[in-house]
């Protein structure tokens, strides 16, 4: 048995890393580089109309606005992997590791338009809400529901479950130490926080994160600005300091150039999630006129997760210097260079900031799971057992030790990130036509609004026909 176990935790550890790391690096580069060339640089030449279009209201009654879909995925994006990953990339692979995270989060959001862009224009209408990703363009635009029914599974078990055990884990974890907060206590209250929001279906959902999100972000960055205004004169040191040590020119200062760019891969890929096929299920709750619109709203999103957030923590910790002495890493690198900038109070602020990130991020895994779980059956039954089940993991990762979980996690969204970035490379050719279309109409001055029989040859959209979507 114990044979057993320990080959189990090489499949799902060393081997996650041999093989998985090395695939998605290659497929999400590589794609990531291809959807910025194919629509012209979209994340660059339509950075200002991100702006515009996020702060649009709904496009009827039905579905939740672009600000609002938005917050449900940064909910799920934006969690602890933003103080925790942040820190030890740069633990293991020095600041060039910033520098890199910066590329490939300026790299995906090109790929997070493309598929956002697809989730809105093969999304379906469900009540007074829409539903739809990856599963959901799996099946109306390839004709398979069988794939779709396997990545629905995938990503239900993996965010549904596990990742949200994690996040509990760590909120548990971290009040422990902090307040000395038994870990039952901080499980019986997350689980009743969580009941009262996931039980209201996606509106509460919306209504819960538009608050939440922006309230723990600007809480964070205001933090970070300090530090940085209380520095301001290394901040060009530090942003030297990060580009020579990311082409090996400052080797003292960190890692071996080849270090430094895995680790700062694989913190921007992962954090951003652009290609897992994650955030397009809340981009398809968005009402809007046009599908292009909430591509580039999500494009939006991994800027603000992987530039804003993560840059953040980088500047806290490069600032701090605590790093060099190689004797911390994740949390605790985070706290002790936090401690050297704001004093004794820095673990309560990030037993705050746990809270916050890890919370909203069991909010928005949920809201995944239960779109995938509406696309495999929409019987009651089934969402009523899904919630009960993700409350029962909640409470289980604040008891449980979950390290084997996580990476079995980190395994299923491997394959769910092969499968949707194999689909959204056939489909991309969609989205280029309805950016293609969007900025047509935006250069003849108008409020962009798209229908099916805009792009020849475009089935299986039952939302863009031509009576009103609502």
């Amino acid at each position: 048995m114990d044979a057993l176990i320990d080959g189990l935790n090489w499949i799902v550890n060393e081997g996650n890393d041999l093989l998985w790391t090395y695939i998605l690096i290659a497929l999400l580069l590589g794609l990531g580089v291809y959807f910025t060339i194919r629509t012209k640089f979209v994340q660059i030449r339509l950075f200002g109309e991100m702006f515009r279009v996020i702060t649009e209201k709904k496009d009827g009654d039905s579905g939740v606005s672009a600000f609002q879909a938005f917050t449900i995925s940064t909910a799920s994006r934006v969690g602890t992997g933003n103080i925790t990953g942040v820190a030890l990339a740069i633990a293991i692979g020095g600041p060039g590791a910033v520098f890199w995270m910066w590329i490939v989060a300026l790299i995906g959001m090109a790929t997070a338009f493309v598929e956002s862009t697809l989730a809105q224009v093969y999304k379906i209408k469900d009540g007074d809400q829409f539903r739809g990703g990856p599963a959901y363009y799996m099946q109306m635009a390839l004709g398979n529901r069988k794939l779709g029914i396997i990545f629905a599974i995938l990503l239900t078990l993996a965010f549904g479950f596990i990742f949200n055990s994690v996040q509990s884990n760590t909120i548990a974890e971290s009040f422990g130490d902090v307040f000395n907060i038994p870990n039952w206590t901080v499980g019986i209250a997350l689980v009743i926080l969580a009941a009262l929001i996931i039980f209201g279906g996606v509106k509460r959902i919306a209504s819960v994160t538009q608050v939440l999100v922006p309230v723990m972000a600007i809480l964070y960055i205001l933090v970070a600005l300090y530090v940085i205004i209380m520095n301001v004169t290394e901040i060009p040191a530090v942003f030297s300091l990060i580009v020579k040590s990311a082409f090996g020119l400052e080797e003292a200062a960190g890692g071996a150039i080849g270090i430094a760019i895995m680790q700062g891969v694989r913190r921007g890929l992962f954090s951003n999630e652009a290609g897992m096929g994650s955030v397009p299920n809340a981009a398809a709750s968005a009402n809007v006129s046009h599908p292009a619109k909430q591509g580039l709203v999500q494009s939006l999103g991994v800027f603000f997760d992987t530039i804003v957030i993560c840059s953040a923590t980088a500047f806290i910790i490069i600032l701090a210097g605590v790093y060099k002495t190689g004797e911390q890493e994740g949390i605790l690198l985070t706290q002790a260079s936090l401690n050297v900038h704001v004093g004794d109070w820095a673990p309560y602020f990030l037993a705050g900031a746990i809270l916050f990130f890890a919370f909203s991020s069991i909010i928005g895994n949920y809201y995944y799971g239960e779109t995938n779980i509406e696309f495999i059956n929409a019987h009651k039954n089934w969402l009523t057992a899904y919630r009960v089940g993700v409350l029962a993991m909640v409470m289980f990762g604040a008891l449980a030790k979950v390290e084997l979980v996580w990476n079995m996690a980190d395994l299923f969204m491997g394959l769910m990130a092969v499968l949707n970035l194999t689909v959204i490379a056939i489909l991309g050719k969609t989205a280029f036509k309805v950016l293609h279309d969007y900025t047509d109409q935006r250069k003849a001055g108008k409020n962009p609004e798209f229908f099916a029989k805009n792009i020849p040859g475009l089935k299986n959209t039952e939302c863009w026909g031509e009576h009103h979507r609502d």
